[in-house]
């Protein structure tokens, strides 16, 4: 039985995306980060309003992670790790 993502993991998760494949469009980060388009657009709308994502250029739309990004990243893994979940990995 699967359990739900916490909001977390799910910011979580689209960062390492960004991370992973640097300069990308927003439909293969929710592709790669398993959401939906409304879910989707509700975590990166919060994560470019407060300066985790930014946009590469304008046409056509990329994106890349901010170092505020990269260092978010790294604190929800620590608490992971702290937390013992096995949904996130490294």
């Amino acid at each position: 039985m699967k359990r739900e993502r916490s909001k977390w993991e799910v910011i979580l998760d689209i960062l390492k995306v960004i991370q992973e494949e640097e300069k990308v469009k927003k439909t293969r980060i929710m592709q790669r980060a398993y959401l939906d388009w409304r879910n989707f657009q509700r975590y990166f709308d919060f994560l470019l309003a407060e300066g985790f994502v930014a946009k590469c250029n304008p046409i056509p739309e990329y994106y890349e992670l901010t170092e505020n990004g990269r260092h978010l990243s790294e604190k929800l893994k620590g608490v992971a790790e702290m937390l013992g979940s096995s949904r996130i990995k490294r």
